[in-house]
């Protein structure tokens, strides 16, 4: 049976994945017959993140392959690409709530800090008053 599949290739902690059609007996990275694209997870400002040969694509499963999760996602963010705007959208405002929250705690903890020191230091003071 033939597979849509990723196959991983790119320098360890930078990976790099083609989207293949190959026999679902091989393994994950061995040969493929067609490559339909690539994806790339770790692409900044201009690189290219997602690329798809869709009438390739179409081909194969109008042949029966049978595609995986993963990239039926991807076809579908290549086809709409809001998708992945939305979601980087989302990524970008929890990860602002979370630095505004780890700010205000560290803020807190430095108040609470100060009045601590505030409260130990006059008596210090009066100690040496009355010395």
């Amino acid at each position: 049976m033939v597979k849509i599949r990723l196959a991983r290739g790119g320098a360890k902690k930078k990976p790099f994945y083609s989207i293949v059609a190959t026999d679902s007996r091989k393994r994950r990275d061995s040969g493929y017959i067609e490559r339909l694209g690539y994806f790339n997870p770790v692409a900044r400002g201009q690189e290219v993140r997602l690329s798809v040969d869709e009438d390739r694509l179409a081909y194969w499963i109008s042949q029966g392959a049978q595609i995986s999760d993963r990239v039926k996602q991807l076809v579908k963010e290549f086809k709409n690409p809001l998708i992945h705007e939305k979601r980087v959208a989302t990524q970008q405002a929890k990860a602002a709530l979370v630095t505004v929250k780890l700010a205000a705690q560290a803020k807190a903890q430095a108040e609470e800090v100060t009045e601590t020191t505030e409260q130990e230091a006059p008596s210090t003071e009066e100690e040496k008053v009355t010395e």
